[in-house]
């Protein structure tokens, strides 16, 4: 294995991924905010409308496993949803235990203005969309490699 150069302070916090990508997160969202207000979503009920424009309808556990969330952090994502009018929750039919989400009309009608919201978000980073593609691959590629992590903590730990 090759040893890990990180330089004389690996400390130094502007040197810390986490401190990267927290910042880079919060300002990111921050710049949702008032795209999604007028609408009366935040970000977290934005991206479960995403995940519902992708496909409806879903179950609550497909929904936490696909946003990766706990079913219980999303209950109150989707009571709000729901109140706004943009979902519906009911059990299955065929299994009662599975909780379905699935779009009113309402909600499937905002995708249409929701189509936006990315490209005011580009403008608005002033990045090359092409920056962004490789931002994006290499932040898939953190995921997937902090997934692979905890699988193998828990499997060892």
């Amino acid at each position: 294995m090759t040893a890990i150069d990180l330089g004389e302070n690996p400390l130094a916090l502007d040197r810390q991924v986490c401190f990267a990508l927290s910042v880079a997160s919060r300002s990111v969202i921050g710049i949702y905010r008032p795209l999604l207000k007028p609408y009366g979503l935040t970000h977290p009920q934005y991206l479960v409308l995403l995940a519902l424009w992708d496909r409806a309808p879903r179950s609550v556990k497909d929904l936490a496993e696909t946003l990766r969330q706990e079913p219980a952090t999303l209950s109150p994502l989707l009571k709000r949803l729901e109140a706004l009018g943009y979902l519906t929750r009911e059990r299955n039919r065929s299994d009662e235990r599975a909780l379905m989400v699935d779009l009113t009309e309402s909600g499937r009608d905002l995708r249409a203005e929701a189509e936006k919201i990315p490209y005011r978000v580009v403008e608005t980073l002033g990045m090359e969309v092409a920056e962004l593609e490789q931002l994006h691959a290499a932040l898939a590629r953190v995921i997937a490699a902090t997934g692979n992590a905890g699988a193998e903590r828990d499997e060892t730990g």
